[in-house]
Parts: C-alpha cells; sequence; structure tokens
C-alpha cells in the first residue's frame, strides 16, 4: 500500500512539475507563432530522458525506479503531447516542422538518457 501512494504522489508531482515548466516555457513564448517548434515539450522530454537514465545509472532499487520513473517520471515526460503536436504541425501545412520535432526528441532523448546512465555510473 505504501508503493501505491508513493507512486500518486510522484505521479502527481511529476504531472504538476510538467504543467510548471511547460507552462514558464510557453509563456516565454508567447507572441512566436504557433507553428514554431514545441520546445516546451521538447525540454520536459528531455530532462525526464536524462533523471531516468542517472536513476538507473546510479543502480537505484526496483522500487525507487518504479515511484521515481513510472510514476514521477513516467507523468513528468509526455510522449502524447509530442506526437500531437508533431502530428498538428504536418496537419498545419509544416511537415519539415513534424519531421524535426521527431527526429530532434529521439536523438537528443536517446543521448541525453545514455549521459544520464553514465554520470550514474560514474557517481
Amino acid at each position: 500500500m505504501v508503493t501505491v501512494l508513493l507512486v500518486v504522489v510522484g505521479g502527481g508531482l511529476g504531472a504538476v512539475a510538467r504543467f510548471v515548466l511547460g507552462g514558464f516555457i510557453d509563456d516565454r513564448r508567447a507572441g512566436v507563432r504557433a507553428g514554431d517548434y514545441p520546445l516546451g515539450t521538447l525540454v520536459v522530454n528531455l530532462t525526464g530522458s536524462f533523471v531516468l537514465g542517472l536513476v538507473v545509472g546510479l543502480g537505484a532499487s526496483h522500487r525507487v525506479q518504479l515511484i521515481v520513473g513510472t510514476a514521477t517520471l513516467g507523468s513528468y515526460t509526455t510522449f502524447s503531447t509530442w506526437m500531437l503536436e508533431s502530428q498538428r504541425s504536418a496537419e498545419d501545412g509544416e511537415p519539415g516542422l513534424a519531421w524535426r520535432s521527431v527526429a530532434i526528441a529521439l536523438v537528443a532523448g536517446l543521448g541525453v538518457a545514455a549521459l544520464g546512465r553514465l554520470l550514474g555510473r560514474a557517481l
């Protein structure tokens, strides 16, 4: 039961962190045309990937990985929003932006996850 409660709390914290950070970035970009790159989503997904790589690299227990990775970072990062924003870009006549969004996030996401793991192992 304690693990379930920690998942609930961690998930809530991750969702709030995503809302705050994404909103902060989007607010700073107010006035930028709607078709521009979804930077808030990218920052959230990359920081989440890095932290998950770090947690795994540190050799955290299965329970910690479940709570931090699945609950907190699972609700913090946002695959569905990333896909929707990419699809909307293509639908709005900007297929190049859509493909850039997918490619940058995939390559950079893998890179920061690997960097987090390496850093975690080094610590």
